[in-house]
Order: C-alpha cells, then sequence, then structure tokens
C-alpha cells in the first residue's frame, strides 16, 4: 500500500546526511553491513529514524517473545498496515533468520493464520490489537493467556505496533524502494 501522495526527498546517504542524521546511518551500517532504504528515508528526520531504532532495538533484546514470534508480531502488523517494504523485510527476516517454516510466512503474508497453535494465537492477538487500537475484549485476552504467553507478552505487542506504525507509515509515505537484500520476498497488497 502506498500513499497517494509520494514524499519528495531523496534519500540521504554518508555524503549527504549531516549531523545526528549521519550518526544514526553509520551506525546502521556498522550494526546490518548496509543502510536500509527504509532508514535513508526516515533520517530526514533524525528524532523519527532515533525512536525507530531505539524501539526496534529495545523490542528485540527486551521482549519476552522467542526471534520467531518477535518475527511473526512484526510480520503480521506490516501485512495489516500494507506495508510493502517491511512485508518484504519481515518475511526474509522470519524464514532466514527466525526460522519460521515457509508455511507459516506465506500465511501471514495472507493475513492467515499458521498451523501452530500458539503462534496463531500470538497473530490473532497481534491483529486484534492493531483492529481495536488497544482495545482487546476479555475474552480476547484470556484466549491470549491461556495460549501459553504472559501479560508482559500485550505489552510486547504494544511495543511492536507502535515501532512498525513508524516504519510503515514512513514506507508508505516515501514510496520505500526495496533492498536487494529483501527483493526474493517481494510483497503486494494489490
Amino acid at each position: 500500500m502506498l500513499a497517494e501522495y509520494q514524499m519528495t526527498l531523496s534519500p540521504l546517504t554518508d555524503d549527504t546526511a549531516e549531523g545526528k542524521a549521519g550518526e544514526l546511518l553509520q551506525n546502521a551500517r556498522k550494526e546490518m553491513g548496509f543502510v536500509p532504504n527504509m532508514y535513508a528515508n526516515m533520517a530526514h528526520s533524525p528524532g523519527l529514524l532515533e525512536t525507530y531504532m531505539t524501539g526496534y532495538s529495545a523490542f528485540r533484546k527486551g521482549s519476552g517473545l522467542s526471534p520467531q514470534e518477535q518475527e511473526l508480531v512484526l510480520l503480521v502488523i506490516s501485512r495489516d498496515n500494507g506495508c510493502e517494504y517491511c512485508v518484504a523485510a519481515h518475511s526474509m527476516l522470519a524464514a532466514k533468520q527466525a526460522g519460521l517454516n515457509e508455511q507459516t510466512v506465506e500465511a501471514l503474508r495472507n493475513q492467515q493464520d499458521p498451523n501452530d497453535e500458539k503462534l496463531a494465537a500470538l497473530a490473532r492477538f497481534t491483529r486484534t490489537m492493531i483492529t481495536t487500537r488497544g482495545l482487546p475484549s476479555r475474552q480476547d485476552v484470556e484466549s491470549f493467556l491461556a495460549a501459553g504467553f504472559a501479560e508482559t507478552a500485550i505489552l510486547d505487542v504494544v511495543l511492536a505496533i507502535a515501532v512498525k506504525t513508524l516504519s510503515n507509515y514512513s514506507n508508505h509515505l516515501f514510496h520505500t524502494s526495496l533492498d536487494a537484500a529483501f527483493a526474493d520476498w517481494k510483497w503486494s497488497d494489490q
């Protein structure tokens, strides 16, 4: 999904990014080996990129969710928000780094539940948090907890939604081009 309006700002590079923006892009390159196109766009607002990077890191390092569960949550949010860039990126990360099987990744890309019941409960709850704008019913929460999740996982989902909203909306506005690293996982909701 792309916004009708497309931002006209060119992606920042090592040569064009100054101050905090340049520092953030250098940190991304050190950590990831390249600067994702999404970061090069978001760097126009260093506060936006820094908030995204800090929140993303906090989710990855401080979440009680396993790497597979984290990727599932990020992929569900990106899919529900229609972010072509992030669906591709998190599909690749889910399959290649987190170890989610291809069937699960495809199910999530198609807004379907995976076969694994605990993962399906996490996908359903994440979608519920998005569609209800953080107002799940008592039954929604009780079903989630009954699947084996702690209440703290609810807060992990909230953090993931906040972080992905920053990136998904930015990508909608920039019409962010897909990095070569994610090209095999291209996705569109159209």
